[in-house]
């Protein structure tokens, strides 16, 4: 796939939408996931297995579904230095980010009662790291750190293996390090329904995070009533947007290093200046036909321009590059994750943001992994004096035709006055 140069006017939003129609659409897998999801709820370890044989070893008999301790600790052992030490401090970083987005308990005081928002966490959830194209020990850390901020008591990860019958070791490595309770050989839609099923092997979760493949995604979509899920990702995207008064060689890696994500990817770059959208053209056309990504260089007729079309295609990922450019980032409200002066690639490993992100155009009602994906907000109510609130509702519930609605808040009120 070639970079193309488009001139943005009229209608912002109508010139996101066309962006958007670019990539392609993944289909439906509806059916064939739920006869995977029925298969394993009735058929537990042995057709996780069947599935595995099936689909990712290849024929090959693979290993039991869960990781031993010794296994994991073989793996650790195996871990490059470098990597390990990278590892570390993603986790460090992605769990202080995590834990200062959790939110205090918090009480209000009517006078006669009182009304307590709290929050607590669940019990099990699970990460699912993708396998295929590449290891991922990145989504280890995003998901796991991110859940053990959150409080969660115990965290599984599960990531497809092998033709070899078992998971990359990176992946081991990175759960030894992130501190996962369990581990699991599995992956597909097989993977989410023994999450949320189990099995004889499986302990079942109460959520499920992270990215996959179209499967994964309609698996979740379909358990996402009997567990909780974070958001049903598609392919990623990236809309860089530069004043032209920015080196070209950091956003042309940008959008490279975006593109790596092969297949339906998005990466667009958007500037006033038409002569560094010529020359970053220049430039990607060396590296980028070897992504298969999509690519477009967008001509707008203002900065202002620039980020109405942003926020009508709501990025997955949003980097404002240069000095005019950075100032729009407090006029931004709908992005996965916002990069101001900086790129990508820092999010998607090191940085403390997390890099599972809405996608698809979510980012206008959903937001980023995080700790709310694995906690609970709950009420809890206190009534010291019934009268004023009975009095007031029960006319409200007789006119529903709940007699006894009313009657129970109205028996409060002779408990109240000694009656």
């Amino acid at each position: 796939m070639r970079a193309e140069i488009v001139t943005g006017s009229g209608d912002a939003a109508a010139l996101a939408a066309q962006l958007r129609s670019l990539i392609p659409d993944g289909g439906s897998v509806a059916r064939a996931v739920a006869e995977i999801v029925a298969d394993v709820s009735a058929g537990g370890d042995a057709s996780v297995m069947r599935y595995t044989r099936m689909h990712d070893t290849h024929g090959a008999e693979p290993l039991a579904l869960r990781v031993s301790a010794d296994e994991l600790a073989a793996a650790r052992a195996e871990l490059d230095a470098g990597v390990a030490a990278g590892i570390e401090l993603a986790n460090e970083n992605v769990g202080r980010v995590a834990r200062a987005a959790i939110r205090e308990d918090l009480a209000v005081d009517f006078g006669d009662h009182s009304v307590s928002v709290r929050e607590a966490p669940v019990k099990r959830a699970a990460v699912y790291v993708p396998g295929g194209r590449a290891p991922y020990p990145s989504t280890v850390v995003m998901g796991v750190a991110t859940a053990h901020a959150a409080g969660v008591d115990r965290v599984a990860v599960c990531s497809p293996p092998g033709p070899d019958g078992d998971i990359n070791p990176v992946i081991l490595g990175a759960c030894v390090l992130t501190g996962a309770d369990e581990v699991y050989r599995m992956g597909g839609a097989q993977a989410i329904a023994a999450l949320a099923h189990g099995t004889e092997s499986v302990t079942p979760v109460d959520v499920i995070v992270g990215p996959g493949n179209l499967y994964v995604q309609e698996a979740k979509r379909q358990l996402s009533g009997r567990v909780g899920i974070d958001s049903f990702a598609g392919p990623s995207d990236l809309l860089a947007i530069t004043d032209g008064d920015y080196p070209l060689e950091p956003l042309a890696l940008d959008l490279l290093a975006q593109a790596e994500h092969g297949s339906g990817t998005a990466v667009i770059g958007v500037s006033t200046n038409s002569a560094f959208l010529e020359e970053l053209m220049r430039r990607l056309a060396h590296d980028l036909p070897d992504t298969e990504a999509i690519c477009r260089l967008v001509l707008v007729p203002s900065l202002d321009y620039a980020l109405a079309l942003a926020e009508a295609f709501a990025p997955e990922h949003l980097e404002l590059l240069g000095p005019l450019a950075e100032q729009l980032a407090p006029r931004v409200t709908r992005s996965g994750c916002v990069f101001v002066g900086t790129g990508t690639a820092f999010g998607d490993y090191i940085a403390g943001s997390n890099h599972t992100l809405p996608t698809s155009g979510a980012a206008r009602f959903a937001s980023s992994l995080g700790p709310q994906h694995f906690r609970r907000v709950f009420t809890e109510v206190r009534i010291e004096d019934a009268g004023t609130l009975a009095r007031a509702a029960a006319p409200v519930a007789r006119a529903e035709g709940f007699e006894f609605h009313a009657r129970s808040m109205e028996v409060r009120i002779r408990d109240n006055q000694g009656t």
